[in-house]
């Protein structure tokens, strides 16, 4: 007797034998999600409408740009996700391929914006 727990035993086992995969991804960036968005809330929030010496100071501070980074790298990410299942739901053909791609682009493409604009605050 083999001891798997449901979700080994549940891995690969859907129609297109990823959707428990799909679905462990989407859980565990929302979880992240939950708590990466309010500490990002308490840790951007102060800085609007602040000098732009003030939040250069501010973001040259470890916490608060990695905070700024990791959510706005795993919202980029969750959405990458959630976004290539509504496209494989509701196209079919060579048009879904071209927006799985441009999905891609566009999520990669904001996320590395995003990476880039928190290190040029912080550095």
């Amino acid at each position: 007797m083999a001891f798997l727990t449901d979700r080994k035993r549940a891995t690969g086992l859907g129609s297109a034998r990823t959707g428990t995969d799909h679905q462990w991804t989407m859980t565990v960036s929302a979880v992240a999600l939950a708590i990466l968005v309010p500490l990002f809330i308490f840790t951007f929030g102060p800085m609007l409408g602040r000098p732009h010496e003030e939040v250069l100071a501010y973001f040259g501070r470890p916490f608060p740009a990695l905070v700024a980074v990791l959510t706005l790298v795993t919202g980029f990410m969750h959405f990458r996700h959630g976004v290539r299942i509504a496209i494989e739901d509701y196209t079919h053909g060579l048009v879904r391929e071209y927006l799985i791609i441009a999905m891609n682009i566009i999520s990669f493409g904001a996320a590395a914006v995003a990476i880039f604009a928190i290190a040029r605050l912080a550095l």
